[in-house]
């Protein structure tokens, strides 16, 4: 018995209605990915420690740029002698904790009575312009050459490796301190602190570059020999593009954790050299020259060894921790 014509059977799935559209919506969004540098954002900003010495980073580069508004402001001239602010019989500041006051708010030098404030303050400029400068002539010169190394392969790794090899086994202060002794006090028409700021820097970035260059030629081993470069042969890219375009996007990660973990060894490198004399000339502010100059004193004004110690440690110490969670950070396998 038929009970009439049956409805054809349609393939096609009913039209969403405005509800079910509704409730889609928030679940594309949910699921919605996100870059790498989001994940990697993310994850900086759960680690508050890093965070913690990011800020400190941040304001020190602050102080460091405003250092002449900063000394004009709440200190004196870096070079002004205030021998008021000294006991004529001891040599030493009035008053306590190395003659701090609300005019000297980290008081004055012994002997010399300059004060502590602005030396301080363009200490930071100068040890922050030698660390970042040089860390950025490491990292040029360490993925230019350790890129080389990597792709090419064969004599080219050859030769660089063990150029690399003996700049790492070279005695760099030794050298350091032998060549900065012999060379000009002025050069290229700049004043005794920027010329020794100039040589520094090429000093201490020329005998960096071999770490980072040894990390670049790790990477640049394994990226040569993945699928997206394989992919990228296959297709008729040339070198310059699978250098460029398809392997130096893969080693930015680990160039910039390098970058910056190697700041705070520049900066105790440049405050080293100046603790020897072979830095940042006196009378130029310099946080290694200041304790220099604080070991003649020390027993009878300690607070002179403590402050620009101090600072050398909060530096470092926020470099170190900033760089540690952008390597966690940039881990594609941390969770």
């Amino acid at each position: 018995m038929s009970l009439g014509p049956e409805a054809p059977i349609s393939d096609e799935m009913p039209a969403p209605t405005a509800d079910a559209a509704e409730v889609r919506g928030p679940a594309e969004k949910a699921i919605a990915g996100r870059s790498l540098k989001q994940i990697a954002w993310r994850r900086l900003k759960k680690d508050k420690v890093a965070m913690g010495g990011g800020f400190v980073v941040l304001f020190l580069i602050v102080v460091a740029f405003l250092a002449p508004l900063l000394t004009k402001l709440f200190g004196h001239p870096i070079d002004e002698f205030h021998q008021d602010q000294i006991d004529p019989t001891f040599g030493t500041p009035i008053g306590g904790f190395g003659g701090i006051s609300s005019d000297f708010i980290f008081g004055v030098e012994p002997t010399s009575g300059r004060d502590v404030f602005s030396r301080i303050v363009y200490g930071a400029q100068t040890s922050l312009t030698v660390a970042f400068l040089a860390a950025f002539l490491s990292t040029f010169l360490g993925v230019l050459f350790g890129t080389a190394a990597g792709f090419f392969g064969g004599w080219v790794d050859a030769a660089i490796s063990r150029v690399m090899d003996f700049l790492l086994a070279f005695p760099q202060l030794l050298f350091s301190i032998a060549l900065v002794s012999v060379l000009p006090d002025t050069i290229f028409g700049l004043d005794s602190r920027w010329s020794a700021m100039l040589i520094l820097i090429s000093i201490i970035g020329f005998f960096g570059w071999p770490y980072i260059g040894r990390i670049v030629r790790g990477q640049t081993l394994s990226l040569r020999e993945r699928e997206f470069v394989e992919a990228a042969r296959s297709i008729g890219a040339r070198s310059p593009r699978i250098l460029f375009r398809e392997m130096l996007p893969n080693l930015a990660a680990p160039i910039l954790v390098y970058a910056t973990l190697i700041i705070p060894t520049n900066i105790l490198t440049e405050a080293a050299l100046s603790f020897l004399g072979v830095g940042i000339p006196p009378p130029n502010p310099s946080w290694g020259g200041m304790l220099s100059d604080a070991v003649a004193t020390y027993t009878i004004d300690p607070m002179y060894m403590i402050i620009p110690g101090t600072a050398i440690f909060i530096t470092v110490l926020a470099f170190n921790l900033f760089g540690d969670g952008l390597r966690d950070a940039l881990d594609p396998k941390a969770r």
